[in-house]
């Protein structure tokens, strides 16, 4: 379970991703983005490093050739990670091929024509889940699946889908019985992007910098053997997924932090006005107290809910925990940093601006902080 002492493995690997993030990303970190795409050569430039570091495919289990790093040697990688903005926002191919647990489940001819090429780096695939109207609540979700013969029918328009532009599939949640809702009425289907009656729409700006799009199906007819799990199997394939994702933006948030604190604390020291360092003006040293205490409560969260997934025990609501505590603690974190700078803070020529907007998106992503605390509520509701 969980320690306040990492072990002695985990303090090297997090040493050492700290170093090279220090040396070889943060120096570099202004200029190796260009929106939602690396550079060119940085990509290339940081992969090589990770694989130095022995952190590629640290996602994928050792029987198809991953390191197969558990849960909490993970959220120490993105948590360094997080301490810059020299990656794309959710790039996921730092440390190799993003493989979503939904493609874990699959067997035989699915398994040949989607699992293994994604794992191959040969395939890549999004998540079509949310919509207009089925954002925080899936179980409004309006894109149906309906069965006719050999194939599915499916109807409907999905909306801020990441990397649909650069995908070969996608995992596609649809309705295939609207009356049950989330409680067995979601399906996961694989459609091939290139199906007939599949286009993308719009594509939205956001002010993190990337780019999602909105995928539309028009009677696409997809073969039922490309369900995945069985009818009304797909919110909890869905879930297992984002319950994972949760820990990882706590773990990446806290990482936020601490950089928000270094960049604070250090300028704190050499700004002076009035003849004295900001460091010594009681209201910026409550600031960084407040920074410092909510990151420590921060990391104690994730390293807890990591280790419970590691015992296999049942961390649903811990990894609620996360997402909420921590993206809210990382933005305020940030917001107090930007107002220490003054109008540099403002400026491009620091990572502070670009940082607050990422930060500020994930309060929204993967689940809103007000839909996290209200399923906390309910957990309190239920013990108390």
């Amino acid at each position: 379970m969980v320690s306040f002492v990492l072990p002695e493995e985990l303090r090297l690997l997090r040493d050492n991703l700290r170093r090279y993030v220090d040396a070889e990303m943060i120096p570099v970190e202004m200029e190796s983005v260009d929106g939602e795409e690396f550079r060119p050569g940085y990509r290339e430039r940081f992969q090589a490093g990770m694989k130095k570091l022995g952190l590629w495919m640290m996602d994928v289990p050792e029987e198809f050739g991953g390191q197969g790093l558990d849960l909490m040697a993970k959220s120490i990688v993105w948590t360094e990670l997080g301490r810059t903005v020299a990656t794309p926002l959710r790039d996921d191919q730092m440390t190799g091929p993003a493989v979503r647990s939904i493609l874990y489940t699959l067997e035989g001819e699915l398994k040949e024509k989607y699992f293994l090429p994604v794992l191959r780096g040969e395939k890549r695939a999004c998540f079509a889940q949310t919509e207009a109207d089925a954002g925080s609540d899936p179980g409004a979700m309006r894109t149906t699946a309906v069965r006719d013969g050999d194939h599915y029918v499916i109807n409907g328009t999905k909306r801020f889908i990441t990397g649909a532009h650069k995908s070969d599939f996608m995992q596609l949640l649809a309705a295939t019985d609207r009356s049950l809702g989330s409680r067995g009425g979601i399906s996961c289907f694989l459609v091939d992007m290139n199906t007939p009656g599949v286009k993308l729409g719009a594509r939205y700006e956001t002010m993190m910098g990337d780019r999602p799009w909105e995928i539309i199906l028009d009677n696409a007819r997809v073969p039922a053997t490309n369900l995945v799990g069985g009818e009304g199997k797909g919110f909890s394939l869905g879930q297992k997924w984002l319950g994972a994702g949760r820990i990882k933006h706590g773990a990446r948030a806290v990482g936020v932090a601490e950089r928000a604190l270094e960049l604070a604390t250090a300028y704190a020291k050499q700004r002076v006005t009035f003849g004295r360092p900001l460091a010594d003006r009681q209201g910026v040293q409550w600031s960084l107290a407040d920074i410092y205490m909510d990151l420590e409560v921060g990391r104690m969260l994730v390293w807890r809910a990591a280790s419970l997934v590691d015992a296999g025990e049942e961390a649903r609501v811990e990894a609620y925990h996360c997402k909420y505590f921590c993206d809210e603690m990382a933005f305020r974190a940030l917001d107090a940093c930007m107002q220490i700078h003054g109008g540099l803070g403002l400026t491009k020529d620091l990572p502070i601006e670009r940082m607050w907007r990422r930060q500020r998106g994930d309060r929204i992503l993967e689940g809103a902080s007000e839909v996290m605390r209200t399923v906390i509520a309910r957990h309190v509701l239920k013990k108390y």
